[in-house]
C-alpha cells in the first residue's frame, strides 16, 4: 500500500507547525512505489498518512502513544474510535474493533501474527513506533480482519544517536509494581544503524471476586443459590527486548534484523469460600466448601526476523521477509479443596509446552508511469506445538482423563498468494483493487482424539478514494471487501476440558473442540467521510456494514460422552447460520480555539460509535454476536500551560451494558464500563520530564452473568468484583 508521498508530506508541515506538542524526532519516510525513500526533519503526522492511503487507515504516531503514559497498549488502544477491550477494567483484556471479539479483528506485530500464548498486554508501549489501524482487509495485509486489522510497528532504527530512559513505579490498593525502559538508538560503519529497547518490570495485584448461582428447578418448584466469594494475590515479573539492526547496502540495498525477546513469571494464591442455601442434607460426591489455590507459570518467546528490499529498476523494488521463533511455557498448580475444614480433594497440575514458527514472504512492487502501483506476494508461515499436561488428583492420575493422554502435537501451515493495484485517475480519484487467496491446514494428534482440517479462502477486495475539494483536506472513502474469520486450533481439537464443579450442569459445563468447524465468510461495505481542519484537527464520519455465513458459536448441550458414566454438559464451537453487523463511527480532533474564538489552544480528542448486528435463528430481540455493546465513546483533552512547563490531560472511556441472547436457551449479560484517566506532565527541563497518571479513577464493579433455561432448570448467575484506581509516577529522559 502507498503510505505518503512528498506532496502529501509538503501539504500537512504547516498543520504540524500548529499543533500543540513538538515534532518527534525524525525518521525516514516510504513513499511506497512512485518515489525513492527521502529523510526528513520531523515525522510525517497521523493526518498525513491517513490522507494519503487508498484504504481507510488510522495511523497513531509516537506522540500520541506516549500521550497518556499508559502502561500496557490496551489502555492505550481503548481510545480509539470503535475499539472496546473486554474484561474487567484496568485488567486489559481481547481487543475488539467495531465490538466483535472471538478473533474478528487481526492483530499483527510488525505485519505478522505473533504465536500462542502472547498477548498485546506483554509488550510494553515504549517499545512501538506507531500503530496502524485498517477498518477494511487489504490484499498484503491479509483477510482475516472481519472486523478490522491492528498492526502494531515496533521501534524503528533513526539515522542518529538518541537515547531514552523511562523508570517509574506504579500503585495500586498499596501495593508497588516497579519498572524501567531504555532505549538506545545510533549509527555505525558506513551508513548503518540501529535501535535497541528494553524494558522489565514488577507488580503486584490483589483482585476481590464474587460470583452467585440461583437454580430453579421446575419439577419441584425449588431454589437454590451457591454463592462464592473469593481473593487472588498475584505478582509477576517481565523482561521485554526489541530491536533493529540496520544496514545499509551496495546498490542502495539494505537489510534489517529484528530480534525480539520476551519473558515472563507469575505466581498466585487464591482463596474461595462458597455457601449453599438452602445446605443440602446429604452433600453429593465431590461437594466442597473452600478451595485455596496455588499457581506458578513461566513464559519465553524469541523471534528473529530479516528483510531484504532491492531496487530492480528505478520503478521496480523487491522485498524479501523471513523469521524464526519459539516460544515455552510451563505451568504448575494446586487445588486443595475441603468440606467443613477436612481436606477431601486435591488436585495437582503440571502443564508445559513448545512452540516452534516460521514465515517467508516475497513481494514485488512496479510502478507504471504516475498512474499505477502494482503490487504482488507469496506469503508462507507454520506453527507447531507440542504440549503435555499431567494431572493428579489425592496423589493419583485422574482416571476421567485416562483415555485423553497427557501430550498433544498440533501444527498449522498457511500459505498465500496476493495481488492489488492502486491507480489514481485525474487528481481528485484513488482506486484499489485487490484479490488474496489463503489456504490452511491444521493436524494434531492426541491420544483417541486426532484432527486434520484444511480450508482455503479467495477474497477480492475494492477500495476507493475522491477528493472533495483541490487541496484534499475533504474526502469520501469505499470500500467493498470479503474477509473470513478461520477456527482456532482449540476449537477444532476434540480433547475435553472437565468442569470439576459440583453439581455439574449448564451453566458449569465441560468444553471440548469440533474438528468439522469451517472458517466465517463475510462480505463486507464500507464508507466513509473525512475533512482535515486548518491547525490539525480531523472530523470524520464512517458506516460499515458485514454479512457473515457459517457463522462460529459455542453451544451447550446434554451430552452422552466417554469420560462420564451420566450424561455431562459440554459446550462445543459450531457452525450456526448467518449473521449480519452494522455500525457507524464518528471521530471528531481539534484544537479548542479553530471553534471558540479567543478560546485556550486545548487538544480534544473524541470519538463516538454505534453498532447493531442480527443472528440468524436466534430470537430477538438481542440476538446480537457474542460480547458486542450498542456503541462506545471517548472524550479526552489535553493542554499545556503558558505560564508553567506543565502539560494537564484527561480522557473519559465508556462503554454501555451489554445483554446478548446467545443461544436458543442461554442469555449472557456485562456491565457498563466508565474508565476516567488523567495524567499531569512536568517539564524539568529541555531533555527531562516528571509524569503522574491515574487510570481508571471511577473504579466501577463490574459484572459478567448468564440466564440458562434448559426447561427442567433456569440456572441465573452473575460473577465479577471491584476494579480498581493505578496510580502511577515515572521520570522520562531523551537526550
Amino acid at each position: 500500500m502507498r503510505l505518503i508521498s512528498l506532496s502529501a508530506l509538503a501539504a500537512c508541515l504547516p498543520a504540524l507547525a500548529q499543533t500543540a506538542a513538538p515534532a518527534p524526532s525524525p525518521t525516514p519516510v516510504d513513499t511506497g512505489n512512485k518515489l525513492e525513500r527521502v529523510q526528513v526533519e520531523g515525522r510525517a503526522s497521523d493526518e498525513a498518512v491517513r490522507k494519503a492511503s487508498t484504504a481507510s487507515k488510522i495511523v497513531i504516531t509516537r506522540e500520541e502513544i506516549e500521550r497518556y503514559g499508559d502502561s500496557t497498549l490496551g489502555e492505550m488502544i481503548k481510545r480509539l474510535p470503535g475499539v472496546t477491550t473486554g474484561g474487567r477494567p484496568g485488567r486489559g483484556g481481547q481487543i475488539r474493533m467495531r465490538g466483535m471479539g472471538g478473533g474478528y479483528t487481526q492483530i499483527l506485530v510488525n505485519g505478522e501474527r505473533m504465536p500462542p500464548g502472547f498477548s498485546l498486554d506483554e509488550l510494553p508501549p515504549e517499545q512501538v513506533e506507531r500503530i496502524e489501524v485498517l477498518r477494511a482487509p487489504t490484499a498484503e495485509y491479509g483477510t482475516r480482519a472481519v472486523a478490522g486489522t491492528i498492526n502494531i510497528v515496533l521501534r524503528e532504527a533513526l539515522k542518529r544517536r538518541f537515547n531514552e530512559f523511562r523508570a517509574g513505579f506504579a500503585t495500586e490498593r498499596g501495593q508497588i509494581s516497579p519498572g524501567f525502559g531504555l532505549t538506545r538508538n545510533d549509527t555505525f560503519g558506513d551508513g548503518h544503524s540501529y535501535n535497541l529497547t528494553v524494558n522489565a518490570m514488577q507488580g503486584r495485584r490483589i483482585d476481590d471476586t464474587r460470583s452467585d448461582t440461583l437454580t430453579h428447578t421446575a419439577a419441584t418448584g425449588s431454589d437454590s443459590l451457591l454463592a462464592s466469594r473469593g481473593s487472588s494475590d498475584g505478582q509477576r515479573s517481565g523482561l521485554h527486548l526489541t530491536g533493529r539492526l540496520q544496514f545499509k547496502l551496495a546498490d542502495g540495498d539494505t537489510l534489517a534484523l529484528q530480534p525480539f525477546v520476551t519473558a515472563n513469571k507469575s505466581s498466585s494464591t487464591t482463596q474461595l469460600r462458597q455457601t449453599t442455601t438452602p445446605a443440602p442434607s446429604a452433600p453429593p460426591a465431590g461437594f466442597y466448601d473452600q478451595a485455596d489455590s496455588t499457581a506458578d507459570n513461566r513464559f519465553t518467546m524469541t523471534r528473529l526476523n530479516a528483510q531484504w528490499t532491492s531496487r530492480a529498476g528505478p520503478e521496480t523494488r523487491i522485498e524479501l521477509r523471513g523469521g524464526l521463533g519459539t516460544a515455552s511455557g510451563s505451568g504448575h498448580s494446586q487445588r486443595q479443596e475441603r468440606l467443613a475444614g477436612a481436606p477431601t480433594r486435591l488436585q495437582d497440575d503440571r502443564s508445559s509446552s513448545h512452540d516452534g514458527n516460521w514465515s517467508l514472504l516475497a513481494k514485488l512492487s512496479h510502478t507504471l508511469g504516475n498512474s499505477h502501483s502494482l503490487v504482488g506476494g507469496l506469503e508462507g508461515e507454520g506453527t507447531a506445538r507440542r504440549s503435555s499436561r499431567t494431572t493428579l488428583v489425592n496423589g493419583v492420575a485422574d482416571p476421567a482423563l485416562a483415555d485423553f493422554g497427557d501430550a498433544l502435537d498440533a501444527s498449522s501451515t498457511r500459505f498465500a498468494a496476493y495481488a492489488q493495484d492502486e491507480w489514481n485517475v485525474g487528481k481528485q480519484w484513488d482506486f484499489y483493487a485487490g484479490a488474496r487467496w489463503e489456504g490452511i491446514r491444521t493436524q494434531s494428534t492426541a491420544a483417541n482424539y486426532d484432527v486434520s482440517n484444511r480450508s482455503s479462502v479467495f477474497t477480492p477486495l475494492a477500495h476507493a478514494r475522491v477528493k472533495l475539494d483541490e487541496r484534499g483536506r475533504e474526502m469520501l472513502r469505499f470500500s467493498l471487501t470479503r474477509s473470513y474469520r478461520s477456527p482456532d486450533l482449540q476449537d477444532l481439537i476434540a480433547r475435553p476440558s472437565i468442569n470439576s464443579q459440583v453439581p455439574q450442569q449448564a451453566n458449569t459445563p465441560d468444553r471440548a473442540g469440533n474438528p468439522g468447524l469451517k472458517p466465517e465468510l463475510a462480505t463486507g461495505f464500507e464508507i466513509g467521510y473525512e475533512n482535515y481542519l486548518s491547525k490539525g484537527g480531523l472530523l470524520s464520519a464512517n458506516f460499515f456494514a458485514r454479512r457473515i455465513s457459517n457463522l462460529m458459536r459455542t453451544v451447550t448441550t446434554l451430552e452422552t460422552v466417554p469420560w462420564s458414566a451420566a450424561p455431562r454438559w459440554v459446550a462445543r464451537p459450531q457452525n450456526i447460520g448467518k449473521a449480519s453487523t452494522a455500525g457507524v463511527e464518528l471521530e471528531a480532533r481539534f484544537r479548542l480555539d479553530e471553534w471558540l474564538e479567543g478560546a485556550l489552544p486545548i487538544n480534544i480528542r473524541s470519538n463516538l460509535s454505534f453498532f447493531t448486528s442480527r443472528v440468524g435463528g436466534i430470537p430477538g430481540p438481542n440476538n446480537r454476536l457474542d460480547a458486542q455493546p450498542k456503541g462506545t465513546a471517548n472524550l479526552g483533552a489535553d493542554y499545556r500551560l503558558r505560564t508553567l512547563p506543565l502539560t494537564l490531560g484527561a480522557s473519559l472511556n465508556w462503554t454501555p451494558s451489554s445483554v446478548i441472547q446467545q443461544t436458543l436457551t442461554t442469555e449472557a449479560t456485562s456491565s457498563r464500563k466508565s474508565m476516567l484517566d488523567a495524567f499531569a506532565l512536568w517539564a524539568i527541563d529541555t531533555t527531562q520530564s516528571l509524569r503522574l497518571s491515574a487510570n481508571n479513577m471511577t473504579a466501577l464493579d463490574y459484572f459478567n452473568g448468564s440466564v440458562i433455561d434448559t426447561g427442567e432448570q433456569l440456572i441465573t448467575s452473575r460473577s465479577g468484583g471491584p476494579s480498581y484506581t493505578q496510580w502511577q509516577l515515572r521520570w522520562e529522559m531523551k537526550i
